[in-house]
């Protein structure tokens, strides 16, 4: 589906880029618990270790104990993937960012829609996807919706007897 006609929500796409991926830069990390940037790391950290993961956050020098870098330019290599926790304002001058990076993918986390940003990343070759969660999408590929709250079983739509 063309971003021009609205979130990527094609399961072919979403499984594509996450079979192609190596390497995540997440644009927005944040070292505080309870951000969602930190979650989606703490999962990539721990339940996709085919991945290596990038935190990119100017305020910040270390994430989970790893280097924070300033931008997408300054990375130790090139993402396949960046992962996107900014405001919506900031979507095009990190789609920008990321063509010049020379990333494969962008990814705009649960929320994010920019069409004109999404347009600017596909004109350049990158697969996009936006409005959908990193880890929800890697998990549900991947067999891990139980983890972290997922699929515990506690929520049901069965009925209990009295």
């Amino acid at each position: 589906m063309s971003a021009a006609a609205g979130p990527v929500t094609d399961s072919d796409t979403i499984l594509r880029v996450l079979r192609s991926t190596k390497t995540v830069a997440i644009v927005g990390s944040s070292p505080n618990s309870s951000r969602a940037s930190y979650f989606v790391a703490m999962y990539l950290r721990a339940d996709a270790p085919e991945f290596t993961v990038w935190f990119v956050n100017p305020k910040e020098r270390q994430i989970l104990g790893q280097p924070a870098y300033a931008c997408l330019g300054d990375l130790p290599g090139v993402p396949d993937l960046v992962d996107v926790f900014r405001r919506t304002e900031d979507l095009p001058g990190v789609a920008y960012e990321a063509v010049a990076a020379g990333a494969k993918s962008l990814w705009f986390q649960l929320g994010l829609v920019h069409h004109q940003a999404a347009l600017t990343a596909e004109a350049a070759g990158l697969a996009v996807v936006q409005d959908r969660c990193l880890k929800i999408e890697h998990a549900r590929y991947h067999g891990g919706l139980h983890k972290a709250g997922f699929d515990t079983g506690v929520i049901t739509s069965r009925r209990r007897d009295a």
